[in-house]
């Protein structure tokens, strides 16, 4: 058996695994990059450092200390408590329920731009639980709304969702470019486009909760810290490119020592300990996303990136809109059932060469990936961590939510943000 059929059968399976045990993810995504280096280490037995150089190569570790520096930050930011005192005067002018609930989710739409969707979801869900226990009203719908804003607005900016971040490091995008590239409005527009059409579609199930709104206690503020190293992160990100414009190590680095900052002032206020902390941290996360690389560097090493490139070409055709509509909706689709990290980190390279091969600027076919991609998880419970999140704590109160109760509310949300999303690529880039 040849050295590409051997590593597609690895890749093949872990893959499988992924989708089918999704709890167990990591664990599948590590086995099959263990099998994977010592598939090379067999293969290349007369050069032991190519297993390490393969390794070097194929993880981005400005990504994972960007990932791991934010989700530190996240860890004060929350314990600051100047996101519940945001939420606070965002609420307080609310006449109704309803409407101080959508208030929620528009500053969770806010805060996953800068913050990983899941630590979103864990600022916010308390503030939404403390409403609906003070009105005495479900939380389903409202904590669904929370988890689906979280992931649209994190596909917005560099440092608000992996697939984002994996889609910068690949194509070496700077945390501007998210804004302007190239002097068009980037990928940050047609994710407010898309928002616009869905709060729209949110306000429209909430306004029935008529009931008047009763402001709960003002919270208190602990410090203003971490907003302010929240603030230094994004400016020195911003500006990132005069350093490293390669996007290779900067953004890591700043985030990653920001985040220790953070965790140190958390440690020496007494809030946490130092072990607790070091618990708290998603370990699995960051397992999952260097298995997650070494998978896809083993079939881009081996061709096969190319060859799924030439089959989707071959299946779809020429045309510049069909491969653009496909890609999109079709990452939709897949999106809501399987999780989006390893499929973006797969169709990246291969929407690049499809673009290529059609003599076209890739950012048309990128951008379509990463915004049906991520969106797409809205559609089911399971189709994004955030989901996942929001569906536990609401399991824990006694609300078990299926896949006809989440998609009520993220299935149209879904279509209308994706939709919008979709024809402002296409007019600017198309």
């Amino acid at each position: 058996m040849s050295y590409k059929s051997i590593t597609l059968i690895i890749f093949v399976s872990s893959y499988i695994g992924i989708m089918l045990f999704a709890r167990k993810k990591t664990y599948f995504a590590g086995i099959g990059a263990i099998l994977v280096l010592l598939l090379i280490a067999v293969v290349n037995a007369d050069s032991p450092g190519d297993v390490f150089s393969f390794i070097t190569k194929s993880i981005n570790w400005n990504v994972l200390g960007i990932f791991l520096g934010t989700l530190l930050i996240a860890e004060a930011f929350i314990d600051s408590g100047v996101p519940a005192l945001i939420a606070y005067f965002l609420v307080s002018r609310a006449k109704t329920t309803g409407m101080a609930i959508l208030a929620i989710c528009i500053m969770t739409s806010f805060l996953s731009m800068f913050i990983e969707n899941v630590a979103t979801v864990l600022i916010v869900a308390p503030i939404a639980l403390a409403i609906t226990d003070n009105q005495d009203i479900s939380p389903v719908p409202f904590l669904i709304g929370l988890a689906v804003c979280s992931n649209l607005q994190g596909t917005a900016t560099l440092i608000g969702d992996p697939p984002s971040m994996i889609l910068a490091g690949y194509m070496r995008m700077n945390f501007n470019q998210f804004f302007i590239l190239n002097g068009k409005p980037g990928i940050f527009f047609a994710v407010q486009v898309g928002a616009l059409i869905s709060i729209l579609i949110l306000w429209l199930f909430y306004k029935k909760y008529r009931k008047p709104f009763t402001p709960v206690e003002r919270p208190e503020v602990r410090s203003l810290l971490p907003s302010i190293i929240i603030g230094v992160m994004i400016v020195l990100l911003a500006f990132s490119s005069l350093v490293d414009p390669d996007f290779s190590y900067f953004g890591g680095v700043i985030c990653m020592l920001l985040g220790i900052v953070c965790e140190v002032w958390v440690a020496l206020k007494g809030h946490y300990s130092f072990r607790e902390l070091f618990r708290k941290l998603d370990f699995d996360t960051l397992l999952f996303l260097a298995s997650i690389f070494i998978l896809v560097g083993s079939i881009k090493e081996a061709g096969i990136i190319n060859d799924l490139a030439g089959l989707i070409l071959g299946f779809v055709g020429g045309n510049k809109f069909l491969v653009y509509t496909a890609i999109v909706w079709f990452s939709v689709f897949l999106s809501a059932f399987i999780d989006n990290v390893p499929y973006i980190t797969v169709m990246i390279p291969v929407t690049s060469i499809i673009a290529q091969r059609l003599g076209l600027s890739p950012y048309l076919f990128i951008f379509g990936l990463l915004i049906g991609s991520c969106l797409g998880g809205n559609i089911t419970h399971v189709g994004a961590s955030a989901n996942v999140v929001a569906v536990s704590i609401l399991k824990r109160r006694g609300y078990h939510i299926g896949l006809k109760e989440f998609g009520k509310i993220g299935l149209p949300f879904t279509l209308g943000a994706t939709a919008g999303a979709y024809f402002f690529i296409w007019f600017l880039w198309g």
